[in-house]
Order: structure tokens, then sequence, then C-alpha cells
């Protein structure tokens, strides 16, 4: 395989948040991408949500202009996407979950394909010991959304394959992306820094002491995270970052990743973040 789009083919499991993401990346570069999704509200959405993507990434000029979008297949059968020369799983970050339809999908595809899990917080190797090959699978931690954000981090678990790390890295070069390579572990890199940091945050309003506006200006202005930690944590997604802590607490013992009552709070009231219109902000369209 080279990185050219011609020589790919995507199968993306699961149609939320970041399934919608990185298969929107992947169209927009001219990769032909087959999305399962079983739930059929989810799957009914998926066109249009993809739509609404590309057009947003067009015109911040995030996607090659010069190139026609992929061929976007959506289905409730992993069997209608065997073509495909790499699988991507993004369902919920749950590890029987995951799990279930990595190894549901391995016997599909051939010994070749790499098996990718876009994971923010599961360790590889945990799921590698469902998989018969684990040589197979590879970490992606493609950050929200996919098409802005140009650097991935990669996680390559013990038993992972140089084939599978070598067609991972060809397929981030065709989708004009930066890899970095790190090894595994609960939260890896960026999730084991940057959540328990977002959820003091939360704690931090959760305790009165300053607005969750407060708390972003002084980190944005002061300490110059782009965006402040609560609009990040509206972006990734209050449901997808509670349970992402709830992966690191229970892995590592560390009590700041117990996710804080205001976050478990918000979640229980539907207040998802941008996707569900409402979370520390208020949204004026929603993002699902």
């Amino acid at each position: 395989m080279s990185g050219h789009a011609e020589a790919h083919r995507l199968m993306v499991l699961g149609a939320g948040t970041m399934g919608l993401g990185i298969t929107s990346l992947a169209v927009g570069h001219g990769i032909p991408v087959t999305v399962v999704e079983v739930d059929e509200a989810k799957a009914g959405r998926t066109r249009a949500a993809v739509t609404e993507r590309l057009r947003m990434a067009q015109l911040m000029r995030a996607l090659p202009a010069d190139r026609p979008p992929g061929e976007l297949t959506v289905t409730a059968s992993p069997a209608d996407g065997r073509e495909a020369t790499a699988v991507v799983e993004a369902v919920t970050e749950d590890t029987p979950t995951k799990a279930k339809v990595l190894e549901a999908v391995a016997g599909l595809t051939g010994g070749r394909v790499p098996l990718i899990s876009n994971t923010s917080s599961i360790p590889i190797d945990e799921l590698a010991g469902f998989i018969a090959d684990p040589a197979r699978l590879v970490g992606t931690h493609f950050m929200n959304p996919p098409y802005l954000i140009p650097t991935v981090e990669v996680i390559r678990g013990p038993r992972t394959g140089e084939a599978a790390m070598a067609a991972v890295t060809d397929l981030l070069r065709a989708l004009e992306r930066k890899p970095v390579v790190v090894g595994d572990g609960p939260g890896f890199v960026t999730s084991r820094v940057l959540h328990p940091m977002i959820n003091d945050a939360i704690r931090v309003v959760q305790e009165g002491t300053a607005t969750a506006e407060a708390v972003d200006v002084l980190m944005r202005d002061c300490l110059g995270h782009r965006t402040g930690p609560l609009r990040t944590a509206d972006l990734i997604g209050l449901d997808n970052l509670a349970d992402s802590l709830r992966v690191l607490h229970e892995r590592t013992g560390d009590a700041r990743c117990a996710p804080s009552e205001l976050l478990l709070e918000k979640v229980r009231d539907g207040h998802l973040g941008r996707k569900s219109g409402r979370g520390f902000y208020a949204y004026g369209k929603e993002l699902a």
C-alpha cells in the first residue's frame, strides 16, 4: 500500500462523534468509507452528519480542494465492508463493547488488514487479548474534530506487529495526518495528562471558586491552553469524558480521575456538550 488515497478503503465501526469525524476526514480525502452502525436512528443521520462536517471542513479549508469525495456506504452489517484495507473501531469507551466488535470483524477481512481501535484511554493490549491475531491491533487517538487537528496519537501495544504499524502510518499519510507513536498504558499520553486536568477544572467550578468562563479565560490567556479545559470538555463530549475518566480511575487508582459529581450530573441531565447543544456552554446548533 502507499500513502495515496486510491490505495485505501476504510471500514469505520460506529457512527458516534468520533466515527463521524474520522469518516468525514477520510471521505474528504477521497477514500471510500463503509460505516457500520446497528442503531437505526444513528445510521439514518450518518449521511447528513458527514455532509455537514465536510461542508464545515471545506469552509475552513481543512480538506484538499482538488479531490473528489470518497464513496460513503452506511450499513448495519460488517460483511459489507469486507474489502476494506483498514478497519477503524470507534464505538463507546467500554472494553467489552470494543472487544465484541473487533472480534466480530477480525475474521471478515484479510489477515494483513490492520484493526485500529480509536480509544482515548483503554490499553491496547487489554483489547488485543480478544483477537486471534493480536499483532493486527493498533491504537489511535484522533482528536475532535479530526479534520482540524493534524496530529494523531498512535499507540503501539506490546503485541502490535510491524506490518500493522506500517499500514496505519501509510493510512495516516493518505489522510495528511502526522502520527506520534507512543507506548501502551491507561490513557497513553494525551488523556492521562489532559483528562485529570479537565476533571480538576470541573471541580473548581463545582466548588464555586470560579465560573466555567473564568477558568477557561485564565487557562487560555495565562497558561496557553488553546480553548480552555471546559470548552475542550464540551468538544470531547461530557459522556465520553466521564467514560474515559472511569477507565483511568479503575486502571490507575488515581483519585483525580474519579469523575466529578458536576460532570456526572451534566451527563445524567443529557447536557453532553456541543453534540447535544449544551454542556458547560450553550450552543446554537446541535452537532450530533
